[in-house]
């Protein structure tokens, strides 16, 4: 946790990533202990969550040793809004993309969607929290000052593909093969997807936002037509060839 001329940061390495937290408000008792309590709450997450961890309830729930109801509180909450991007996304997102119990592909925008409401809730209101690589932003950089967000070109290392500005709250989640390679998993074919290099979607909120990434990153042609049916949602895709394309309402917010 250090302060800064602007607020607060603070970074944890956490659920095989790090998250980062940007607060521009005035650091008050209040918001420190809501800081120190994200954190903390990261770690339960990642501990009930992980899909490494034979111990944590996901793990056991998906070899069957445990019942829905006897997992943690949360595990209710985030199968449920799994279910719901299963269903908006026609299937193309799944919390059994290999045919095993994993919901990564909501739980880490979750969990940083999460952070971001304890945060508020503290009387921090501008703030940028970054799971890795998907954001939850509130209110403004400074006051007058959108937060500008530059999105990594996937081909082109040390470029931008977009700068996204923001000076409301928002939500912005890629899914790619920049970091990982190629990983993400086609749920209907049990292949990897290639259609694209990287996707990213913005939209209200981060846990959707991050699922729909995901579904949008797998369902290939057809991506483009579902973004610009959602109510809400803008999105920028880059190609393996590097062409790229973005949804009508993309350049409110990007450039």
């Amino acid at each position: 946790m250090t302060d800064t001329a602007h607020g607060l940061r603070h970074v944890e390495h956490v659920m095989g990533t790090v998250f980062s937290f940007d607060i521009r408000d005035r650091p008050t008792p209040a918001i420190r202990s809501a800081l120190t309590e994200a954190v903390r709450q990261l770690h339960a997450v990642d501990a009930v969550f992980s899909t490494y961890r034979p111990d944590s309830d996901i793990s056991r729930l998906g070899r069957g040793e445990v019942r829905p109801d006897d997992c943690a509180p949360e595990v209710h909450e985030v199968l449920s809004l799994c279910a719901q991007a299963a269903h908006d996304s026609d299937g193309w997102f799944s919390v059994v993309p290999a045919g095993v119990l994993d919901p990564s592909g909501l739980v880490k925008g979750w969990a940083a969607e999460a952070a971001s409401q304890l945060l508020y809730e503290a009387g921090a209101h501008h703030t940028c929290v970054n799971g890795g690589g998907d954001l939850q932003l509130r209110g403004q950089a400074a006051p007058g000052t959108p937060w500008r967000i530059g999105i990594t070109h996937p081909l082109r290392p040390g470029e931008l593909a977009a700068v996204i500005s923001a000076g409301h709250d928002l939500a912005v989640a890629t899914s790619g093969t920049a970091e990982r390679g190629v990983h993400i998993l086609d749920p209907h074919r049990g292949t990897p997807a290639t259609a694209f290099a990287s996707l990213t979607v913005i939209g209200p909120r981060l846990a959707t936002t991050d699922a729909y990434a995901t579904a949008a990153f797998v369902r290939g042609e057809s991506a483009r037509d579902w973004l610009e049916a959602l109510d809400g949602y803008e999105a920028l895709a880059v190609l393996p060839d590097g062409r790229a394309w973005q949804t009508s309402g993309f350049s409110r917010y990007g450039s």
